[in-house]
């Protein structure tokens, strides 16, 4: 017998993620879903007429056209087909009635439902509040044509003048990731927030943005279930282990490791403050380099190119373009945020701060950086434990987690 198709869901349909290539999933009766590389959804359905199947017919998008609207038109299109008829002109004729998308509000709602529904419960809020509080009563009636990059300029110089600028460049980044959408969607020829440079709003959060215990998860969860290659998934992972910085971990050597003792050693030449650095290497990170020991074969760069002849590290951008590849929803997120992450909430778990910014590797002013690294060296391995057990609660059931390339082993 033919295997019958699970009828989806509208979570399921939500839930459904961009691969390499455009794939079908199948509603039965006809209707599929088509999974677009960038993120769209595209309803279609699919039928053979006097024995011969025929080229799909398009229903529509989706959001645009919910999961029960698809189902009601696929029938409608099945008694066409049953009648001996095709049922495109219909089909054509039933594209031209759906509710264009063709204001801010109406595509923001939109918007939300195929780029945001799945985010974490805090990035939702961000949004829904920058949506209702800032957007909408300023654009929101106006049609998606007339927006102007002054029209943007002037909803930021206004959360300014409250007082919040951090804010008002979020508000400009989410216009600017929500026109960039319609633009994609042939519903708007440019992006008038990407006119309206960041720097001109706000300057970016650098110094102080620190991701939630939820983006941690929402951030590792996304990069181990991509399609990157696993060795850039273990340097990530690694990344927010160490505390590192990022072109500290992409030049490491495996001569600078002793797994044995659960220490790196960083030469000066590759450190900012020219000094040696040691790390101590929590439990988590030691599994990680022990599986890319197997990778590479544990010589020569710990993460060598896989495009060089000779032997060369992996690029500098390589972790930043890994990273934007998976299109993250995490507000004004970069990869150095990791190290202040890590020191935020170990400084809220009552760590020793000059423990803390020894193993960032930052100077300690005054009599107490007359202390060497020996001097602070059993609380440092105590709060990198401590900090690499904190990342692993922020995932979600780690054990579903693919951290070996195989499911159910963690790393």
């Amino acid at each position: 017998m033919p295997k019958l198709a699970t009828a989806l869901t509208d979570t399921r349909v939500k839930a459904l993620k961009p691969k390499v290539a455009r794939y079908l999933v199948s509603d039965g009766g006809g209707l599929v879903l088509e999974v677009l590389t960038s993120g769209s959804k595209v309803w279609r359905y699919r039928y053979s007429l006097h024995g011969k199947q025929q080229p799909m017919t398009t229903i529509g998008d989706y959001p645009a056209i919910s999961l029960s609207e698809a189902r009601e038109r696929a029938r409608k299109y099945a008694k066409i087909v049953e009648s001996g008829k095709s049922p495109v002109e219909t089909a054509r004729e039933d594209r031209g009635t759906v509710v264009r998308l063709d204001t801010v509000r109406l595509f923001g709602a939109a918007y939300y439902t195929a780029r945001v529904a799945h985010m974490s419960a805090a990035y939702q809020r961000t949004i829904t509040r920058a949506l209702d509080k800032d957007i909408y009563p300023a654009i929101g009636d106006k049609p998606l044509s007339e927006v102007t990059a002054l029209d943007v300029l002037a909803i930021t110089d206004r959360i300014k003048a409250r007082g919040a600028p951090q804010m008002a460049l979020t508000v400009r980044n989410l216009l600017k990731r929500m026109f960039a959408y319609a633009v994609f969607r042939r519903m708007m020829t440019t992006n008038p927030a990407a006119a309206v440079e960041a720097k001109y709003v706000a300057t970016q959060s650098s110094r102080t943005r620190v991701l939630s215990p939820d983006e941690i998860g929402t951030i590792l969860r996304a990069i181990y279930r991509s399609n990157m290659r696993h060795e850039l998934k273990l340097a990530l992972h690694l990344l927010m282990l160490t505390m590192v910085r990022k072109t500290e971990l992409t030049s490491a050597l495996w001569t600078e490791f002793d797994l044995k003792e659960a220490i790196w050693r960083i030469p000066a030449g590759r450190m900012k403050k020219s000094k040696e650095h040691w790390v101590y290497l929590p439990t988590q990170a030691v599994s990680i380099l022990r599986e890319l020991e197997k990778l590479t074969g544990g010589e020569g760069y710990v993460f060598p190119s896989p495009r060089s002849r000779e032997p060369r590290p992996v690029s500098r951008a390589a972790l930043n373009v890994a990273v934007d590849v998976l299109k993250l929803d995490v507000a004004d997120f970069v990869l150095h945020d990791f190290r202040r992450t890590a020191s935020t909430h170990l400084h809220e778990m009552g760590c020793s701060s000059d423990a803390i910014e020894t193993a960032l590797a930052h100077s300690i002013k005054g009599v107490r950086g007359v202390y060497n690294r020996a001097g602070y060296a059993e609380e440092r391995k105590r709060i990198m434990q401590l900090w690499a057990d904190f990342v692993d609660t922020q995932i979600a059931n780690p054990a579903k987690v693919n951290f070996r390339g195989a499911e159910g082993k963690s790393a």
